[in-house]
């Protein structure tokens, strides 16, 4: 069972002006001479993390880390007053991609994405299938309203009805029949101390649910207050406006990956993100390896996950 590569620090990073008043963190780890390869975080509105170096070879891997708009260590940050996220939408992150791609003078490189970061891989790849090498992709997420309609409109609750009450605690009686609209109204509302509950409760639903078994340190995590705000306020944000999509855009679109190798990776139990998803982006995109991992949730590092990735990015490496 393979689990991560040894800890590993930055050689380089920075910031990278993309316009709008918008600049995104970025790092790049392992071996300069590498095989290029990019993370890409979930939420959206999530961050990158040292752990994430770890899913690659580091002899082998040119490793880039970013942080999306308004997240993680990129500014402004989602939980700032006032925060504007017009300029804030997945076409807007693959344009930052190809800016970050264009300056660390990469020709192609290997996408890498799980949940919301497989969603912007495939936006990304659909739209510039030339630079993509191959895809590594984990826990499919395409934003279709039958999938946002499961995890946050009451189709999930079925399976954790104590962590639903959590999620519904913030919301008015009467706006409980379109919890993602009464939450968008929450988490913009200007006084904190509505806000701030509201982005604790929703971060919190996301965090009791992706892992098989119950993770507390997870959990703690998705719960502070300023890593809340953020998440919360960009992944509701997107799911208001349906990822900026056709409905089943990417499913539909996925011809355009046709020649590019990839890896389908879903944990049997997702609850976040049911493996239907994973099967009709295989059904559609029969080129890539379909890996169903029998005994997993959601999360990038349970182990039948972890293993299966890391045998694709090894597999990749050349």
């Amino acid at each position: 069972m393979r689990s991560f590569y040894p800890e590993i620090e930055p050689y380089e990073s920075g910031m990278l002006d993309v316009g709008d008043g918008q600049s995104i963190y970025w790092e790049t780890s392992g071996n300069p001479n590498g095989k290029p390869a990019v993370f890409l975080h979930g939420g959206p509105g999530g961050e990158s993390h040292p752990n994430h170096r770890r899913l690659f070879d580091p002899e082998r891997y040119r490793i880039v880390l970013l942080d999306q708009r308004g997240s993680g260590s990129s500014l402004p940050h989602a939980s700032d007053a006032g925060i504007d996220l017009s300029t804030n939408t997945t076409w807007h992150l693959v344009d930052d991609l190809e800016l970050l791609r264009q300056f660390l003078r990469i020709d192609r490189w290997l996408v890498f994405g799980g949940s919301w970061g497989s969603t912007l891989a495939l936006a990304y790849a659909e739209t510039h299938p030339g630079h993509v090498t191959e895809l590594v992709l984990r826990g499919i997420f395409t934003l279709r309203k039958s999938e946002l309609d499961w995890f946050y409109e009451g189709g999930a609750e079925s399976v954790f009805p104590d962590a639903w009450e959590g999620f519904l605690a913030p919301v008015p009686i009467d706006e409980r029949n379109a919890l993602i609209q009464a939450y968008h109204r929450l988490l913009n509302d200007p006084d904190p101390a509505v806000h701030g509950p509201a982005a604790v409760a929703w971060s919190v639903w996301e965090a009791s649910t992706i892992t098989l078994l119950p993770r507390p340190d997870v959990v703690s995590t998705f719960a502070d207050p300023h890593y809340a705000l953020a998440f919360a306020r960009i992944e509701n944000h997107y799911f208001v406006n349906r990822g900026f999509f056709d409905d089943g855009q990417l499913i539909r679109d996925a011809s355009a990956l046709v020649d590019i190798p990839g890896a389908i990776i879903q944990g049997r139990y997702d609850i976040c993100t049911p493996a239907v998803t994973a099967w009709d982006l295989h059904r559609a995109w029969p080129e890539a390896e379909f890996v169903m991992v029998p005994d997993a949730g959601h999360a990038f590092d349970e182990p039948g996950i972890l293993d299966a990735l890391i045998e694709a990015t090894d597999r990749f490496a050349g």
